[in-house]
């Protein structure tokens, strides 16, 4: 039996020859599965480009020099230009919004209640004080010149 017509039995790491990739032949046929148009768009803009600005080189992103030629055209009164910059910031501002709203945790009745607190604080604190008649005080008392009413008593105690 010739070396060519050899047949054997398949087994481990011996295959059979009707399942073995062919010469040339690629592992993945079909190729790696594309990205998706975020993605490509996204890495695209995170290229680096090499710039010139006031005669010096420096790298930034495709991001950022996109951004700034829009400003640039902008400030030289391009309305095409102004209306993309102007429709971009409604976006961003949209966008920031909703976390500033959810920022303060405090309800209209919690912000009257913490008012009101701070009015009947100031009004305790500051009746005995100089200071608050020259001021406009809250309570401008008759013990608004005694400055030895400063103790506990002024606190309620």
């Amino acid at each position: 039996m010739s070396e060519s017509n050899r047949e054997y039995a398949a087994n481990y790491r011996k295959p059979p020859e009707h399942t073995r990739f062919k010469k040339g032949q690629s592992g993945n046929p079909r190729g790696r599965t594309p990205k998706n148009l975020p993605a490509l768009l996204a890495a695209a803009l995170n290229e680096k480009v090499t710039v010139t600005e006031n005669g010096k080189r420096r790298q930034i992103t495709k991001r950022e020099a996109v951004i700034t030629q829009l400003v640039n055209k902008s400030a030289a009164a391009e309305l095409r230009a102004t209306k993309m910059l102007i429709d971009m910031l409604r976006d961003v501002e949209k966008k920031a919004e909703p976390a500033v709203a959810a920022k303060s945790p405090f309800s209209p009745t919690d912000k009257e209640v913490v008012q009101g607190l701070i009015t009947r604080l100031r009004r305790n604190m500051c009746n005995g004080c100089p200071w608050a008649a020259r001021r406009g005080g809250l309570d401008s008392g008759p013990d608004v010149g005694n400055i030895e009413s400063t103790g506990p008593e002024r606190f309620g105690e």
